[in-house]
């Protein structure tokens, strides 16, 4: 998600790869990055931090806990913003007492190609130029949206996790047309290519989709006899209750 970061602020020319830096632990995803996008990289937070106003914390959730304690003097006065799953504001102030505020972000990885869609909240309230800098750096994964931090349980039940669901919907849909007869090569680019442009037709539409689902439906037709027994088996029920689970998985693990 870093890397998408990096390569979309480049690619919209918001930044220019000689104003970002990146650092890593102890592998070569830094210097790969660095050497990939012309960005600079140093393992020295001292050297790397004092002339930033920003740092994007993007390693992963399990490892902030080991994070170098040098980062509470290094980001006095500077904007974090957090792309770690389940990792609370609260959390984040007690390992960075002195930044000017904290963001936490919930992206989901379509924003790997520009096509994401990430919720964030702040630990105050944003001035317009920190919150135009966090729409920013954030809008270059997709679409973004300010929310209370208490509703990001929530999103990462439904757009963090959600790419995972239309993913098994579409192999669900592939292996019925190989249980239908269909070799599997020609169901798995039929169901992939319904499942794309689906998306696209609703990203194109002005109406919602329900309107949409109704005007491919046909009384009477193949379409009803498939939403009936998508109905009969409580789909959207199904569907809440697994954002459900999903929803307490993520406060529990917030709580870790």
């Amino acid at each position: 998600m870093a890397s998408a970061i990096i390569g979309g602020l480049i690619r919209k020319g918001l930044c220019k790869p000689e104003e970002l830096a990146c650092t890593c632990g102890d592998d070569d995803t830094g210097p790969e990055l660095a050497k990939k996008t012309g960005i600079g990289f140093s393992r020295d937070l001292a050297t790397l931090l004092p002339g930033a106003d920003i740092m994007v914390l993007a390693c992963k959730p399990q490892q902030f806990s080991a994070l170098d304690e040098k980062l509470t003097a290094l980001t006095a006065g500077k904007l974090v913003l957090s792309i770690l799953a389940g990792t609370t504001l609260e959390r984040l102030g007690a390992k960075f007492p002195q930044c000017r505020n904290l963001v936490r972000a919930m992206p989901n990885t379509p924003g790997q190609i520009g096509a994401g869609a990430t919720a964030f909240a702040s630990q105050a309230p944003l001035t317009d130029a920190d919150r135009q800098a966090v729409e920013g750096i954030l809008g270059a994964l997709g679409l973004t949206v300010a929310l209370p931090e208490s509703q990001l349980d929530a999103v990462t039940a439904l757009s963090g996790s959600g790419p995972a669901y239309v993913f098994e919907f579409t192999k669900a849909m592939e292996e019925a047309g190989v249980t239908l007869g269909l070799d599997r090569a020609t169901a798995a680019v039929l169901a992939k290519q319904t499942v794309l442009g689906s998306a696209l037709l609703m990203d194109a539409s002005p109406e919602d989709p329900e309107t949409l689902r109704k005007h491919v439906t046909s009384p009477g037709g193949t379409t009803q006899a498939a939403l009936e027994s998508f109905a009969g088996n409580n789909l959207r029920g199904i569907v809440t209750e697994a954002l459900t689970a999903a929803q307490k998985r993520s406060v529990e693990l917030s709580q870790l």
